[in-house]
This record gives C-alpha cells, sequence and structure tokens, in this order.
C-alpha cells in the first residue's frame, strides 16, 4: 500500500522541480531536455506512487526515478552516437583501476579545495569542459563520475563493448585534463 495515497503531486513540483532540475541539467547539458525528464520523472512517481514504500525518503525516491529518466535517454539514444576507434596502447595513461599512472599523473595543481570560492569556480569550469565532449564521451563520463554507475552497467546502457568504453573514458579524461589546466590552472 502507497504512503503517498494523501499526497498532493502538486507539491512534489512545488518542493523539488528546481532541485530535480539542476541535478539534470548538468547531466545532459540541455534545459530542455532537463525540464522534459523532470516533467517525466514525476509522471512516472505518480504512475508508481501505488508502490511506494517509503523505504528511501520521498526526496531519495524522486531522485532514483530521475536517475533512471536520464540513463534511459542515454540509452536511447547511443545508437545514434559515433563510436570512437581504438586507441593507441601507447598513449594509456590509466591503469586497469582507471587512475592516473604515476608517470603520466597531473601535477599537483596546488588548490585547496575545502575554499568555496575554488570549488564554486571548479564546478563551473568543469561543466565548460565537459560540454566540450564528444556526446558519446560526455555519456560515459557522465554515468560513471556523476551517477556512479560501473563500466560493465554503462557498456550494457550504451551498447558498447569495454574496449570503447575505455577509448572513450580515455579521452574525456584527457580532454578535460586538458581544458581544467588551460582553463582553470593556466589560464592565459
Amino acid at each position: 500500500m502507497s504512503n503517498l495515497s494523501s499526497f498532493n503531486p502538486e507539491q512534489w513540483v512545488q518542493k523539488y522541480s528546481d532541485a530535480l532540475y539542476a541535478y539534470t541539467v548538468v547531466r545532459v547539458n540541455d534545459s530542455g531536455l532537463a525540464e522534459d525528464l523532470v516533467q517525466e520523472t514525476f509522471s512516472s512517481a505518480w504512475k508508481s506512487r501505488a508502490s511506494y514504500k517509503a523505504e528511501a525518503s520521498e526526496k531519495n525516491w524522486l531522485y532514483a526515478i530521475c536517475k533512471n529518466k536520464i540513463i534511459d535517454h542515454y540509452r536511447k539514444n547511443a545508437n545514434n552516437i559515433v563510436r570512437p576507434a581504438e586507441i593507441n596502447t601507447s598513449e594509456n595513461y590509466f591503469n586497469e583501476e582507471e587512475h592516473w599512472k604515476k608517470e603520466a599523473a597531473p601535477s599537483d595543481w596546488g588548490i585547496d579545495y575545502n575554499l568555496p570560492i575554488e570549488t564554486k569556480e571548479f564546478y563551473l569550469i568543469l561543466e565548460l569542459c565537459k560540454n566540450k565532449l564528444q556526446e558519446m564521451q560526455q555519456s560515459v563520463f557522465v554515468m560513471k563520475f556523476m551517477e556512479g554507475l560501473e563500466s560493465d552497467e554503462i557498456c550494457k546502457a550504451l551498447n558498447i563493448t569495454p574496449s570503447n568504453y575505455w577509448v572513450l573514458i580515455h579521452r574525456a579524461k584527457l580532454q578535460l585534463r586538458s581544458c581544467l589546466e588551460k582553463n582553470w590552472i593556466n589560464p592565459t
């Protein structure tokens, strides 16, 4: 039995629409699409309200639905995105755990990440740099580092091979590193 039976869906919109939109727009880089996905989130929540068991908070439940809508968006669009060529392994900067190899790691940027202004500036530049990635690279980056999905889940959702995944994530990391160094660490 639903714990939301007397809940007014208009209150969901009032309480959560702005936060869900902010969560979504940075993941899809399209304000119209973000609005649509948030709308779909509320619609799906309303349709499945009878199955809501309050195991998670109402807010977390809505975020989980929204996250699935974002992943569904990437899954549906995966077939329309050009696949990258295989990467030259001599350019491999990362180990099997997806961490920088010691010899290829970025230098210490000397930044105090506890300072709110630097954190805000960093995320602004990161967002701009992320928007410069190719669409499939963005999809993989968002699913891995913003949604926290495992590589095998990403491969399945986007219908790509593990090798293709590694190429995409590798190139995204390199481009983001370069962009951050150019536009945030050493702006000219």
